[in-house]
Order: C-alpha cells, then sequence, then structure tokens
C-alpha cells in the first residue's frame, strides 16, 4: 500500500500539468503521467526488475511519451483540434473544488491502471513466487496495442493533411471508427494481463481491473464524444452516414455501430 501512496504522489505531481490548461489532465497529464510512473516503478524496485518487467515498463515509457509528444505536437499544429481545444466552455474557469475532484481522480486512475506492474514487482522484491510468461504475454500484448494506435494517428494525420474536411474512414477506420482508441483497450488489457501469474492478492486484482474497468470507460466515453462531434460536422454526408452504419465505433466485429444514445457514457 505504501508503494501506491508514493505512485500517487508522482502521479499528483504530473497530472498538476492540468492545472495550467484545464483538458490536460486528460491528455499531457495522462501520457507523461503514465510514463513517470512507469520509471518510477522501475526506480523503487530495481532489486527486483526482471526483463519482462524492465520491458513491460519500457514499453509503458515509450507509450506514455509518444502519446504526450502527439497530443502536444497536434495541439500546436493542427488547426481545427486547436479550435475544438481552445473552446469557450473549456476556456471557462472551472470551480476549486471542480479541479481538486478532477485533479485527483485522474492522479488515482493512472496509478489503477499500472498496478498491475506495480503489483508484480512489488511481490517479487517481497520473495512471492511468480512465473515470468504472462509478463511476455502481456508485453507482446501492450507492443500490438501501441502500434495500433500509432499507426492509427499518422493515418489520421495523413489523411487529414489531404483533405481537411472529410472524415477518415481508410486505413484501420475500415475496421472501426475509432482505431486509436481500441490501440488504448488493447494497451491496458496487456497490462492486465500481465498480472497473471504474479500471485496477486484478492485486494490487488481488485484495484487492477478497477483500473482497467475505468479506462474502458473512458475509451468508450471517448468514443461517443467523437461520434457526437462527427455527426454535427458530417452528419448530412450520406457518405458519412453509411460509413457510421456498417463500421463498428471501437471494438472489431461487436456490432455496436452508436453510442449517441448512452448518456451514462458522457464523463
Amino acid at each position: 500500500m505504501t508503494d501506491l501512496l508514493i505512485l500517487l504522489g508522482v502521479s499528483l505531481a504530473v497530472s498538476a500539468v492540468g492545472w495550467i490548461y484545464f483538458i490536460y489532465f486528460f491528455s499531457l497529464g495522462y501520457g507523461y503521467g503514465v510514463a513517470a510512473l512507469a520509471i518510477a516503478m522501475l526506480i523503487m524496485h530495481s532489486e527486483a526488475a526482471t526483463p519482462p518487467t524492465i520491458v513491460l515498463c519500457a514499453l509503458l515509457v515509450v507509450f506514455g511519451c509518444r502519446l504526450g509528444s502527439y497530443l502536444l505536437v497536434r495541439e500546436r499544429r493542427a488547426a481545427a483540434y486547436r479550435k475544438i481545444l481552445y473552446d469557450p466552455q473549456l476556456q471557462q474557469k472551472k470551480p476549486l473544488s471542480v479541479m481538486l475532484t478532477v485533479w485527483i481522480f485522474c492522479a488515482v486512475l493512472y496509478v489503477l491502471q499500472v498496478s498491475p506492474v506495480a503489483f508484480r514487482l512489488a511481490n517479487a522484491k517481497a520473495g512471492i513466487m511468480h512465473d515470468s510468461l504472462w509478463a511476455w504475454i502481456g508485453a507482446g500484448v501492450i507492443l500490438a496495442g501501441i502500434l495500433l494506435e500509432s499507426i492509427s494517428d499518422a493515418q489520421k494525420a495523413t489523411a487529414k493533411r489531404s483533405n481537411t474536411k472529410r472524415f477518415v474512414d481508410t486505413g484501420l477506420y475500415r475496421i472501426v471508427r475509432c482505431p486509436n482508441y481500441l490501440g488504448e483497450v488493447v494497451i491496458w488489457s496487456g497490462v492486465l494481463l500481465s498480472g497473471v501469474g504474479a500471485n496477486l492478492a484478492p485486494w490487488q486484482w481488485t484495484v487492477a481491473i478497477l483500473g482497467y474497468a475505468g479506462i474502458i470507460y473512458v475509451m468508450f466515453s471517448g468514443a461517443r464524444r467523437l461520434e457526437l462531434r462527427q455527426n454535427q460536422v458530417y452528419g448530412n454526408d450520406p457518405e458519412y452516414q453509411h460509413y457510421a452504419k456498417h463500421t463498428p465505433i471501437l471494438i472489431p466485429l461487436l456490432p455496436i455501430y452508436s453510442l449517441a444514445r448512452h448518456k451514462w457514457l458522457q464523463a
């Protein structure tokens, strides 16, 4: 539990970037926060680190730095994104209670998300028997998710440079409408899998599953927000209507084509 409190302190420190601009709690604070947590976990448990746990932490650093840098560059270069980011409603000063609640919520969620790796390291340090197979499997899944998310972002950027006014339905966007969010789902599924075989206690699994459920909810919520925004921009386009009705929104082969009516996903 002490380890989690230390990680929470790290997460709070990095997530504090949201006090500069509210949306940074969810963007830069998220990406760089995960990277910082991975580094902190390795430092805290350096003597218990093994090749698979080093790889797991390294992949989380790569994920976090890539995502944080991508979002930062997109903010600086993409006019359409800046228009969304600097929407007057987002620029309105939030009450202190809201800022504190969001800051703490985000910091806690990021710790819960990486907790399977933290628990694997902590249990190894405590001399609890474990095997490495699922750590390697989890690392493989994480790598696949990073590649999926990175390629999706690159394909979208290329498509938007070609035609800024058209929705993206090429490459991985032929499979699902939010392949970048699918990449996140895959990444955190890999992190959860990495806890298998590490002899996690019931309370540790509870923490890990809470983190996984939390980020899955965030991804579906994000997909819903994107759908609502695209409906406003492209809703009258017959091509977009056909695309939206025939392409799953987030999970391949899962016939969920719209989340707009699910207000419980509003975050």
